[in-house]
């Protein structure tokens, strides 16, 4: 029996993607671990498989439209995808307790959504500040730098599934201040389509996808990705981010809340068995 609330909620987060190409990561993880009450790690791992499979279709597009930098695309995935792999491999050597992984992926998802959200309210302000200066950055810098942010979200998104979106666009924006910004989230999500894959795949050889509940996510957010993206251009681009910024702050928030409470519980009944 299929839930009408998974099928509700994809269809909810297709739609915030299609209208902002943000969301993804950042909504539907903390919406499993929250309303849901999936496992931190399952919900990470079956959101990087359903991102893969959302954003592979827009990938095409921006490439049939030719509005994607491959050679930032290339850059980004040198760094990002041995880091996830690198990632992955320490998790799994690291063979965390159940309570432990849990609050290693909540408290890396908080920093995640918190950056994620600070970038969507300020990017203006520091494309503003900052661009001037780094149009006069050699191209050699700009590689290696490229590289470096790859290597950041390789190790964000495998743990958190949280960062490629928002974070990778703001970054890119400040590296390639001369591309236009179809192309800028063309690229970041192109990039998204390989980080994704490969992290997703690692949390599954970890047994940490749940592929029922991913058929039924995709199930309503495809419909919704097609609904968003025709009305992205009917609501304010400015709305758009400051409500899905206070969204973020509110559910790191309650994520955080809820860290805090479950670690003082486990003190006070760990002094007591003292």
């Amino acid at each position: 029996m299929i839930d009408p609330l998974y099928v509700a909620s994809g269809f909810g987060v297709g739609l915030l993607v299609g209208m902002t190409g943000v969301g993804g990561g950042s909504l539907m993880t903390p919406l499993l671990i929250l309303l849901f009450g999936v496992h931190p790690s399952t919900a990470v791992g079956t959101d990087l498989l359903y991102a893969a499979a959302t954003k592979t279709g827009g990938s095409f597009v921006h490439g049939w439209s030719r509005s994607v930098h491959w050679q930032a695309v290339l850059r980004l995935a040198c760094g990002s995808l041995p880091a996830s792999a690198l990632t992955l491999f320490v998790l799994w050597k690291l063979d965390l307790r159940s309570d432990s992984e849990r609050s290693l992926v909540n408290l890396v998802l908080c920093f995640a959504l918190l950056l994620t959200a600070t970038s969507l309210i300020f990017r203006k302000a520091i494309m503003e500040r900052y661009r001037r200066k780094l149009e006069r950055v050699d191209e050699r810098t700009t590689a290696i730098a490229t590289v470096v942010t790859g290597i950041v979200l390789g190790v964000l998104v495998s743990i958190s599934s949280v960062g490629a979106g928002a974070v990778g666009v703001t970054v890119l924006l400040l590296l390639y201040p001369r591309l236009p910004m179809a192309t800028i989230v063309g690229s970041d999500i192109a990039h998204a389509v390989p980080l994704t894959l490969v992290a997703g795949i690692g949390h599954w050889a970890l047994g940490d996808v749940d592929w029922a509940l991913m058929g039924v996510l995709l199930l309503g957010s495809l419909p919704g990705i097609i609904v968003g993206s025709f009305s992205a251009t009917r609501v304010p681009e400015m709305v758009l981010r400051l409500t899905l910024a206070s969204v973020l702050f509110v559910v790191a928030g309650k994520i955080m809340f809820a860290e805090l409470n479950l670690s003082s519980a486990f003190v006070t009944a760990l002094a007591w068995t003292h």
